[in-house]
């Protein structure tokens, strides 16, 4: 594989590009970081309601 590249070393890199490519870089960014996130969503949550019906919890039980 290649080399490792550190934040650092992006930034430096960044530092050299003119301005309107920088803007096109940070939309690329935020595309991908998009697209990461909608891929990543968690599952729909099962409901907790109800859980305990029909349990016989006492007030000492909680306590």
């Amino acid at each position: 594989m290649g080399q490792t590249v550190t934040i650092e070393d992006a930034l430096e890199l960044i530092k050299q590009l003119s301005l309107i490519d920088k803007i096109r870089l940070i939309e690329r960014i935020a595309l991908q970081i998009e697209r990461e996130l909608t891929n990543t969503q968690s599952k729909p949550r099962k409901s907790l309601r109800g859980l305990w019906r029909g349990s016989n919890v006492s007030e000492s039980d909680i306590d």
